[in-house]
């Protein structure tokens, strides 16, 4: 079969296809497709319409099958598959090529108007679906699950987001997933705790020494922070960068007591780091990661009003004063003062406590390496 043949025959069969001649299409098409004229795109989409016409499911699924076999992600066909999926009473099916089919329509810069109204309707039958899924799973797990499994279910159902760590500098392999970590599982925490009336009135004797948290570097890009410069959400150092702040230290002797006897990281140029972190009322702290996956970040509430939240990952916690809040601030992570008054903790960081001994010590080399060669900007959760 010649070229132009072939597109006499596919005229033909589109023509056919108009005037809804499923069957006249059908043989159009087929013939084209039988002879597979050299240089000649083959009709299966247009196949696979016709069929659809003529009530030829299999005909139909076939033709898809065949395009998308050439073409994994053509938009058209995996609408259509989703569609037939659809039709079929495959929910599942369904949903997998409508899914594809938005994931390209996502990044393809030109998407036919013609397919527009099949992506809608690709959305709402998911939607759907979900809804469908949702009620089919809650009729059959009735009653209380475990902690872990309840939280699995949230997830499976689309009623929890799924967020993992995302240090933007360094991350270590191996280590669990855990946004939160309960402060009994340290024996240090009851005397640290126990000092909070200490702390706080040090801190209360305290008139000056914050500055605003968030600084700009000379030698660096300034950070895109909306809080940048902002004595809204400010800090008072008592270790900075592995040094002590003599100016600010001198004034909280018990403060630096208590610091003195937990296991904070020694890394030079980095830790320890120890300080005071005051939000104001009204105050929002964005959305974002720490550096590394290898600490955790730890917040004595020194003074908690109501109204002030953290959120890491999918958990919000809201801080007590004297409970201490022990946290991963690699996960995606915000904070918020909503009340009426100003909150302060304590702030410090700790080693992951299932990073051993041996390791930690690579690890301190390797960080203490990284800034010889030059110094980050250190960002402390």
């Amino acid at each position: 079969m010649s070229r132009a043949e072939a597109e006499d025959l596919a005229r033909q069969g589109v023509e056919a296809l108009r005037r809804g001649d499923g069957a006249a299409a059908r043989d159009c098409f087929n013939r084209i497709i039988a002879a597979r004229p050299a240089g000649f795109p083959l009709p299966w989409l247009a196949l696979a319409q016709a069929y659809r016409i003529t009530a030829e499911t299999a005909g139909e699924t076939e033709a898809l099958q065949a395009q998308l076999s050439e073409q994994p992600r053509n938009i058209a066909a995996l609408l259509l598959m989703g569609d037939r999926k659809r039709l079929d009473g495959d929910d599942r099916a369904a949903s997998n090529f409508y899914t594809a089919a938005l994931n390209q329509a996502a990044v393809t810069r030109d998407v036919p108007a013609s397919l527009h109204p099949l992506l809608r309707q690709a959305e709402a039958f998911k939607r759907e679906a979900s809804e469908r899924f949702t009620a089919h799973v809650e009729a059959a797990i009735t009653g209380a699950q475990a902690p872990r499994v309840a939280r699995s279910l949230d997830l499976l159902l689309g009623r929890r987001e799924l967020y993992l760590q995302q240090p933007s500098m360094f991350y270590f392999e191996g280590l669990p997933q855990r946004p939160f970590y309960s402060r009994h599982e340290f024996a240090w925490v009851a005397e640290l705790e126990a000092a909070t009336p200490a702390i706080r009135a040090e801190l209360e004797a305290v008139a000056e020494g914050f500055a605003p948290y968030v600084e700009g570097n000379p030698d660096r890009p300034l950070p895109n922070n909306p809080l940048l410069g902002d004595p809204a959400w400010s800090a008072l150092h008592l270790w900075r960068g592995g040094e002590v702040v003599e100016v600010n230290a001198s004034r909280f002797p018990a403060t630096m007591a208590a610091l003195a006897k937990l296991p904070i990281p020694r890394i030079t140029g980095r830790s320890p780091m120890a300080l005071f972190s005051r939000l104001t009322p009204g105050t929002h702290i964005q959305p974002h990661h720490g550096l590394l996956n290898t600490r955790l970040i730890c917040h004595l509430p020194i003074i908690a009003p109501s109204g002030c939240g953290l959120r890491v990952g999918a958990d919000v916690h809201e801080w007590r004063a004297g409970e201490l809040v022990i946290f991963d601030d690699s996960y995606e992570h915000e904070a918020w003062n909503r009340g009426t008054e100003t909150r302060t903790v304590l702030l410090f960081e700790i080693w992951k406590p299932e990073i051993d001994e041996s390791e930690r010590t690579e690890l301190t080399r390797l960080f203490e390496t990284i800034d010889a060669y030059g110094p980050a900007m250190i960002d402390q959760g």
